[in-house]
């Protein structure tokens, strides 16, 4: 398999050191092969930090990278604008950030690696530099939408040993969840989920449960309509052309381990409705996947934790997570991926 192009996310945080820790435990977990996309510099200063013996490659591109894996952690040169320091986030490390995730899918989308796994940004430093994308999935799909000329619905997903989980709202306030459920939104996001765990994730017939927005799944309107209004058409018409879904449920019954057995993912009306029980069942090993995308996109299912960036203590077992799972994706969708 081609590798895997790591986009190096934000280097005050613990991105680079668990990119070190999964290199160096590359064999005890049976990784596949990827190329880091970044500032080779910070990346060994901070294994030296970290207490790693670290050996790094720079590369010319993705092609060199599987030869140099076995020996050498290989990395596509980036340089940061600015010096970079563990739990330091610094605006002028925007161009660097940025650029990774552009080089990591411009490698992916011209067929020189399997798929994009990207290390956490934190938007905040972003934002101040002029980035203008509410997160990672929106500017991903933005960049999908350039190569391809077709418009893109990203889709998150999480997905752990024990739970799949999609939020139809992504990155907005609770007070916006209401009036941007739309049937056209939850069709798209319902469409898409079924489709992708069929052709990346090898289910036949993928079972969808589908939460309510309102406590008690609406209790028959006396707590909401949208169950009755806007939810509960979407999922007669789907099922009607034969998806296998179940709902609106209430989500306080949805995550019990009985409940988990009956479905492949659960399909939820807001942010942390989907990823409050996602993480309390898989911090460490759950994978943030972005379905709807015409490459395979994987992320560590946590953020750039600055208070612990250059301690020792990041934990590499999301990433490593997502780099399996990338792989996995890759070799079910064929030699094509």
């Amino acid at each position: 398999m081609k590798p895997l192009a790591v986009s190096g996310g934000d280097p005050a945080g613990i991105g680079l050191e668990i990119a070190a820790r999964a290199w160096l435990g590359r064999q005890d977990h049976a990784l596949p092969a990827f190329y880091l996309i970044g500032d080779s510099a910070a990346l060994g200063s901070r294994a030296r930090q970290c207490g790693f013996t670290l050996p790094v490659k720079v590369i010319g591109g993705p092609e060199e990278a599987p030869a140099t894996f076995s020996s050498a952690l290989p990395v596509i040169e980036i340089r940061s604008a600015a010096p970079v320091q563990a739990g330091c986030p610094d605006p002028a490390h925007a161009s660097m950030i940025v650029g990774a995730i552009d080089r990591a899918v411009q490698d992916t989308t011209a067929g020189k690696a399997a798929g994009v796994v990207t290390l956490p940004i934190a938007k905040k430093p972003l934002y101040e530099a002029g980035f203008s994308f509410p997160g990672h999935t929106e500017y991903l799909a933005s960049l999908a939408e350039q190569a391809t000329g077709q418009p893109v619905r990203p889709v998150m997903m999480l997905a752990g040993p024990k739970l799949r989980s999609v939020p139809v709202t992504i990155h907005i306030a609770l007070s916006d969840v209401p009036a941007a459920l739309t049937p056209d939104l939850l069709e798209d996001t319902l469409r898409i989920t079924a489709r992708d765990l069929q052709s990346r994730f090898g289910l036949a017939r993928p079972r969808l449960a589908v939460a309510g927005l309102n406590p008690h799944a609406g209790e028959g309107g006396s707590m909401g309509r949208e169950e009755i209004e806007v939810i509960g058409p979407v999922l007669d018409r789907l099922r009607a052309e034969g998806l296998d879904i179940a709902g609106p449920l209430p989500a306080d019954t949805m995550f019990h381990e009985r409940a988990r057995a009956n479905y492949d993912v659960a399909v939820c009306m807001y942010h942390d409705q989907a990823l409050i029980p996602a993480k309390a069942l898989g911090f460490d090993d759950a994978v943030n996947v972005t379905l709807g995308l015409p490459f395979i996109r994987t992320s560590p299912d946590h953020g750039t934790a600055f208070d612990i960036a250059g301690k020792g203590l990041a934990r590499p077992d999301s990433f490593i997570a997502a780099l399996r799972m990338a792989a996995e994706m890759a070799a079910q969708q064929g030699p094509s991926a």
